[in-house]
């Protein structure tokens, strides 16, 4: 495979990979603007989702998914997307991706009907599919390999602060304005993201073979089906036959994605990469990451919005601080990765982030903003000190000619991750909360048994209309909640517990190797 690099100029570089240390300095700051643009779009709605409701009449199912819309169709593309700038450019496929973005986040500001704005953000899901798997692949590129390590771990940590940086920058606007400037926002943040990428230095593969169109519909079709039901399952229930069955035809179409790429010469990508162990190791994190990071700010939010009593404004500033240890330890893990290898790295991390979760038990009624920081900032740090260990084994694992599919890869694990985070957290949060609330709730009226058992926000509404009844009934739905995030976040941590275990004896060591008894068990099976 022949890697062909270009200036804006089109003129030929002989200063090696990415041109001069200013250029790539450069290629880094446009990439990091860019994922943490199209990452902030993923939360960035949540602080206005009240006032969109009011002003278009959305019901609850479409609400959901003018978030969830954004997710599926930047999921479902992300590896022909990646494919797509590998063979025709990478700085190409991030500015159409850009102005696909610009324009899908652009065009609900100016529709008033619930289906269209879903439909808006569908389209600016399409353009982020080509924006993430486009920035980590010019950098990656860009950089020669004794540098690459740092800029992969600015690029993880911009992008591990994006959905912090959505939720703050969305509740300054909503103080000044409504919800019409998160979308103009974005848009326009869109353009100037563009402008600035014109000015990069590209690649592409110059032997790259015709986009695997079979492999792309299938994995597409693969993630959009599966992404969408996890999605979800919190609000319809995970024995809810389109639910089980949106699981089953999803991991149906990619174990049939396997087997057409395991035949094909030249696959989307080549699956047999989950066999080495970095890789493997890296994709697995990710998942386990960035659920655990989603699932965290699901709880949370809801957490310090009806129970601390905090505006959308000053919730986003309470997550903030989340974002410090997640970008001093991705900015440093080119010191400490090659010190204490993968696999005690990545252990002590997910370990810090079941603590974390376990810590959350303290929360009550009245818990004061530290008694909250403490298990947020050992949360952020066992995240930040896996976040860019795992996307470097993902990257390392792949030449440079396929970096746009192994982006893909990490960028399309972030995004499952995500969505089983939110769907496992939120699945026990409602049901939980349902099952201690309903039983406190018998000497109530069915009119009010019946919303004041779907969530909290709806029996402190109507607990304020209730008169002296209205401040039982809200201490009961507040204890009733608090009961069920212990719940959600024990889970959590137990989850997460148990993948640090298992990651820590697949993983490889310092020296690149995994642990004897297990080498020597994969080896018992191959001459089986």
């Amino acid at each position: 495979m022949v890697e062909i690099l270009t200036r804006p100029d089109q003129r030929s570089n002989d200063l090696g990979p990415g041109g001069s240390p200013r250029s790539r300095l450069w290629t880094l700051a446009v990439a990091c603007m860019a994922v943490g643009l199209v990452v902030a779009s993923m939360t960035a709605l949540n602080t206005a989702l009240g006032d969109l409701a009011v002003a278009t009449s959305a019901t609850q199912s479409q609400l959901n998914w003018v978030v969830d819309g954004y997710t599926v169709a930047l999921a479902c593309l992300l590896l022909p997307a990646g494919a797509i700038g590998d063979r025709h450019g990478r700085r190409g496929a991030l500015l159409i991706g850009l102005l696909v973005f610009s324009a899908g986040s652009m065009a609900p500001a100016l529709l008033h009907h619930p289906v269209q704005i879903i439909a808006g953000r569908a389209v600016a899901g399409v353009g982020a599919a080509f924006v993430m798997p486009a920035t980590l692949s010019l950098l990656t590129v860009a950089y020669p390999k004794e540098d690459r390590v740092k800029a992969v771990g600015i690029w993880a940590g911009t992008a591990g602060s994006g959905a912090v940086l959505g939720m703050l920058g969305s509740g300054v606007l909503l103080r000044f304005w409504d919800w019409h400037a998160i979308f103009w926002s974005l848009g326009v943040a869109g353009l100037v993201i563009f402008a600035l990428a014109c000015t990069v230095s590209s690649s592409r593969d110059a032997a790259a073979p015709r986009i695997d169109a079979p492999g792309a519909l299938l994995i597409g079709a693969a993630l959009a089906i599966a992404v969408a039901a996890i999605l979800e399952a919190p609000t319809r229930g995970w024995a809810d036959p389109l639910i089980w069955g949106g699981l089953v035809v999803g991991g149906l179409l990619a174990l049939l994605f396997c087997a057409v790429e395991l035949r094909r010469r030249q696959p989307l990508l080549d699956v047999r990469l989950f066999t080495d162990p970095a890789f493997a190791t890296g994709v697995a994190s990710i998942v386990i990451l960035f659920g655990a990071t989603f699932g965290f700010f699901y709880l949370g939010m809801q957490y310090v919005q009806q129970i601390m009593g905090y505006s959308p404004l000053m919730t986003a500033v309470a997550f903030t601080p989340f974002m410090v240890p997640l970008g001093i330890c991705s900015a440093l893990s080119f010191w400490y990765v090659p010190k204490f290898g993968l696999r005690l790295v990545i252990f002590a991390g997910t370990l810090l982030m079941a603590v974390g979760f376990a810590s959350m038990h303290v929360l009550g009624l009245h818990t004061t903003y530290l008694e909250l920081a403490w298990p947020t900032l050992i949360l952020s740090t066992g995240i930040g000190f896996c976040t860019a260990p795992t996307t470097s084994a993902i990257m390392g694992a792949v030449p440079d000619e396929k970096q746009g599919v192994a982006s893909a890869v990490n960028d399309a694990s972030r995004e499952m991750g995500g969505a089983l985070g939110i769907a496992v957290a939120g699945s026990i949060l409602a049901g939980r909360y349902s099952q201690e609330l309903a039983p406190r709730l018998a000497h109530f009226p069915a009119p009010v048994r019946g919303p004041a058992s779907d969530s909290l926000a709806k029996a402190v509404e109507i607990a304020d209309r209730l008169g002296p009844q209205g401040r039982s009934l809200a201490e009961l739905s507040k204890t009733a909640f608090m009961a069920s995030l212990h719940a959600s976040t024990t889970a959590l941590a137990v989850i997460v517990a148990a993948a640090a275990v298992l990651i820590g004896l697949w993983a490889p060591g310092r020296d690149g190797r995994q642990l004897g008894p297990v080498r020597r068990a994969l080896a018992r099976r191959h001459r089986a």
